[in-house]
């Protein structure tokens, strides 16, 4: 690898579209892999509807035209935004997840790194998440080794909760007391359950909408507890983390709201989304600060209250901690590029259940062909 890859900041440059299906979040970071010292531009690109439908049409599928359409957008989507940023010495491409089964078939993000690479001129790095998988690990989540520099960045006295709310909800627990991310009992993070996909998907089912904005819809109606009821008597949630699930993993919590009005309905999904979260909390080495909330719903201020009532510990927008909760997954893997052309791991048996500290990832030089290397 020739570049900026042996000491010092390397300013990285992230980008994240996740199962939400918005869009393509891109930010800059300058990190050596282990410190964050700083955050530079960020920029969105949201995907046109016809765009959004051909994502979503790909879904759960391993391979075919729709995955191919996929990966076509994916590719082009992310160096039109990306292409717009200049002065940036590394990319770190995490591409589209379309299915996600690591204890089957593994795990399918779209996107061609090295093609990316030639496009803009920088090195990428992609493929983040197969090595995990073969290494015996869930792939996911990844942003945990991030988080831990996050805490470190603002200077966490105690440990912390970040708390994803996009497609799919992600916890991480962080305890700042530690040297390395990878060392024993510094971080434990798995997947909640479903957080924004279930109510985005009955708002476009039943109302032709992208989601429930501001969770309007969800303020004027009243949960059903028995569904809720019905919704955490999945093994999921006693099984012990790591753990990881794909968008659709719980796809049959929607019909469990059929018979229920619009209103009643997006009230429902919401407390299902929140007692997903209160039920992973309860797998917390130690009481927690505070959680601080990132992603799509923090917006949703039926969700935060929701989250606020059920959980024992202060629940804040990650703001409060000086943080983009809006860029916070693109700059993740900005910081995991850098890690990756360093050699240093990015997940470990507390994140995603590998059997050792792992290093994921592809790295591509612009120019090179097929010559990108496992890193």
């Amino acid at each position: 690898m020739q570049g900026k890859w042996d000491t010092g900041p390397v300013r990285a440059l992230g980008a994240m579209s996740g199962t939400s299906l918005d869009g393509v979040d891109a930010a800059v970071v300058e990190t050596d892999g282990h410190t964050v010292f700083g955050f530079g531009p960020s920029d969105y690109r949201s995907y046109p509807v016809a765009e959004r439908a051909v994502l979503r049409a790909a879904l759960g599928l391993w391979s075919g035209p729709e995955v191919e359409a996929a990966a076509k957008i994916t590719d082009a989507s992310h160096a039109a935004l990306l292409g717009t940023f200049g002065d940036v010495d590394l990319v770190g491409y995490h591409g589209q997840t379309l299915a996600h089964a690591p204890r089957t078939k593994g795990t399918l993000q779209v996107g061609d790194g090295q093609a990316l690479a030639d496009a803009l001129g920088v090195p990428v790095v992609w493929d983040f998440r197969s090595e995990d998988v073969t290494m015996g690990g869930e792939g996911a989540p990844l942003a945990p080794f991030f988080h831990f520099a996050c805490a470190k960045w603002f200077s966490a006295t105690g440990p912390v909760a970040f708390l994803n709310l996009g497609g799919v909800g992600n916890l991480t627990y962080v305890d700042p007391s530690f040297d390395r991310p990878e060392d024993e009992g510094a971080l434990l993070a798995f997947d909640t359950g479903p957080a924004n996909a279930p109510v985005n998907d009955l708002m476009q089912a039943r109302r032709g909408l992208d989601m429930d904005e501001g969770g309007a819809l969800a303020a004027q109606g009243k949960v059903d507890e028995g569904a809720v009821e019905q919704f955490l008597a999945s093994p999921y949630f006693t099984r012990r983390p790591p753990k990881s699930l794909d968008r659709n993993d719980f796809a049959e919590m929607v019909t469990l709201v059929d018979d229920l009005s619009d209103a009643d309905a997006a009230a429902t999904l919401t407390a299902m989304s929140a007692a997903g979260v209160a039920a992973g909390a309860r797998h917390f080495p130690k009481p927690v600060e505070r959680l601080l909330v990132t992603g799509g719903g923090r917006h949703n201020p039926v969700l935060m209250e929701m989250l606020r009532v059920t959980l024992p510990c202060p629940v804040v927008p990650v703001e409060e901690a000086g943080l983009d909760g809006d860029m916070l997954e693109a700059q993740a893997f900005a910081h995991l590029a850098v890690r990756v052309a360093r050699g240093l791991p990015t997940s470990c048996p507390g994140t995603t259940g590998v059997r050792a500290p792992v290093g994921g990832g592809v790295f591509s030089a612009p120019g090179a062909g097929g010559a990108g290397s496992s890193a």
